[in-house]
């Protein structure tokens, strides 16, 4: 464990100190920065830099790595020790919440006796399923804006356990406790570490056995404190791999807090018992001889590059799980030299490169491709790979509405009259805005006007707003947790917004398919208010249960970052929608193509 930032202060010394007067009932300790004496407590794990004590209701990090010290002391020893309180966090996590310890210990006594019981979660006592915190005000709880207007640790306020899931978790922290049939609920993260579930009530309980963000009984999102990290053990033994459903042997340790999180030091690594069943089956939506019903699929397929070793994954995903669709909206499409940066801005090559390995998987649609290459450099993602938005699509179920030019990186399309006296676009395809302020360093609008050959016109656009990257810990100090880049997700929306708006002045009942990556949660309603009234997500339209609405698994929670939403004409007509978690039911993480699973639709157009 890495050594922290302490706060102390110099403060006369206080005498037979019991734990629970130094933990208090607040966020900080009232005794940080002065000495005790005379604090007994039983020893209830040990690790390198330190150990951990409990008495009653209470318990304590102490924080030593002298091997002295730490060789007078085992697990279920009574111990009396002096000391400094003091309050820490890692001094590269300004985020972190403090934790209070004692440090500069001294042992005057100790006798060997028997481990205390472990805290069992779910059983003694169990994590709240709704809110982190009373400081996430606001309509849409933790991800309510503006984010961090408010500091757990500057607040101090008393701890409310059973309301709020850091308040619980920071009231038995430091406690020995016991997760009883514990199941994953993520992959592990990149140190290995993984997020589960015990045997106690949860929300949003999906049939995978994740857990998904929904609303709670107060209609807010629920950042899921009712899962728990399980970190490195003590006895270095190592973690198993898991995956989203895999059940554990009952999970033993401490609980602690850093890096962001509170989590779990077990004393030793759980074993697997059972993992889920990796088949993922295909769409039940197909094709359809209507020339009016077109089926559609979007899939963010993650940096793919002409020579990307997960193109073949990608193609069979199409081809065999969404069933070819009419139409894909694909994100994340590199140029012809991948993340080499060299100039090239074409993307020529990689889509050929799909399109060939889609037809090898077995397709029997002969997709033709169309994408706007961007300026060099000006469209982040991975440098120097470009990546952009791109179309495939059945030329045998539409086509371009013929009569405008293709546009460039720098042309702005609009919504015109054509010469038949319909609806189409300046540029077609064309990008929307491009020098607009809202899409810096970022991935402009695709958008497009197509027919059916029975000359039904419906428009498109392919999205992938900016990235949370940057954002903090839900688990953290900032309240409402900071949602990177949100303000600049809310302008990307309001242009696009009014993109549409100027379709439907022009046409009151037009066909509108607008969506992909959006990089965001509906929860985030602010995001998209500009979008009310013009077009609905259609998750809802297609009655797909609340618990299974996610395309994405991040730190322990499904969720969904990518949509699809419709116009009135659209929705007038029924949605039918699934998502295919060929990605994040995979075996391992490797085994992945993206990590986000596709989804494939079907509507009517005429």
């Amino acid at each position: 464990m890495l050594r922290r930032l302490a706060l102390l202060a110099a403060v006369p010394a206080v005498l037979a100190t019991s734990l629970s007067d130094i933990q208090g009932s607040a966020w900080q300790s009232t005794y940080a920065g002065k000495k005790v004496t005379d604090v007994e407590g039983t020893v209830t794990a040990k690790s390198d830099s330190g150990f951990w004590i409990t008495s009653g209701n209470s318990s304590l990090q102490v924080y030593t790595t002298s091997t002295t010290d730490l060789g007078k002391v085992d697990v279920g020893d009574s111990v009396t020790l002096s000391g400094t309180v003091s309050s820490y966090r890692s001094s590269s996590q300004p985020n972190d919440l403090y934790v209070t310890e004692l440090d500069d210990i001294s042992t005057t006594s100790s006798s060997s006796g028997d481990a205390p019981s472990a805290i069992v979660l779910g059983k003694d006592v169990s994590p709240p399923t709704g809110q982190m915190s009373a400081l996430d005000k606001g309509s849409d709880g933790f991800l309510s804006v503006p984010n961090n207007a408010s500091s757990v640790e500057a607040t101090n306020a008393d701890l409310q356990p059973d309301a709020y899931g850091m308040d619980f978790w920071q009231s038995i922290v430091n406690s020995y406790v016991t997760v009883p049939s514990p199941v994953a609920v993520d992959f592990n993260d990149y140190y290995g570490d993984i997020y589960v579930r015990g045997d106690w009530n949860v929300l949003g309980l999906n049939s995978r056995g994740g857990l998904t963000m929904v609303p709670d009984a107060n209609g807010l999102p629920t950042p899921h404190p009712d899962e728990i990290l399980v970190s490195t053990p003590l006895d270095n033994t190592t973690l198993p791999n898991v995956t989203m459903g895999t059940t554990l042997s009952d999970i033993s340790g401490v609980l602690t807090y850093q890096y962001g999180y509170f989590t779990i030091l077990p004393t030793t690594a759980p074993k697997v018992l059972s993992s889920p069943d990796s088949t993922v089956p295909a769409s039940n939506i197909t094709s359809s001889s209507d020339q009016c019903t077109i089926t559609l699929g979007d899939y963010n397929v993650e940096n793919l590059a002409p020579n990307s070793t997960h193109m073949g994954k990608v193609a069979d995903h199409i081809a065999n799980y969404l069933n070819s669709p009419d139409i894909m909206f694909v994100q994340e499409i590199q140029d012809d030299s991948g993340p080499t940066d060299d100039g090239t801005v074409s993307a020529n090559q990689t889509l050929a490169n799909l399109v060939a390995a889609i037809s090898s998987a077995g397709s029997s649609v002969g997709y033709e491709a169309i994408d706007v290459n961007p300026q060099n450099d000006k469209d982040g993602g991975e440098p120097g790979g470009n990546i952009r938005q791109a179309y495939l699509y059945n030329s045998k179920k539409m086509t371009l509405v013929p009569g405008s030019p293709a546009g460039g990186a720098t042309d702005s399309t609009k919504v015109i009259n054509g010469t038949d006296g319909k609806p189409t676009l300046s540029y077609n395809p064309g990008r929307i805005e491009p020098y607009s302020q809202a899409w810096n360093d970022s991935r402009k609008p695709l958008a497009a006007v197509w027919e059916t050959p029975s000359g039904d016109r419906f428009f498109t656009i392919n999205l992938q707003l900016t990235a949370k990257l940057d954002s903090s810990s839900v688990w953290g100090d900032a309240r409402p947790p900071v949602n990177a880049y949100v303000d600049e997700r809310t302008a990307q929306v309001k242009v696009v917004a009014s993109f549409i708006q100027d379709i439907l002045d022009a046409d009151s009942n037009a066909n509108i398919i607008m969506g992909g990556d959006c990089n965001e949660y509906l929860y985030t309603t602010s995001v998209f208010a500009s979008l009310s009234g013009l077009v609905t997500e259609i998750d809802a339209l297609a009655n797909i249960p609340v618990e299974e609405r996610y395309t994405y698994v991040y730190n322990g929670i499904t969720e969904q970052l990518d949509h699809l939403f419709v116009s009135d004409a659209v929705k007038g007509r029924g949605v039918e929608a699934e998502h295919i978690h060929v990605n994040n039911w995979a075996a391992t993480e490797a085994d992945r193509a993206s990590d986000h699973d596709p989804t494939v639709a079907q509507f009517k157009v005429c």
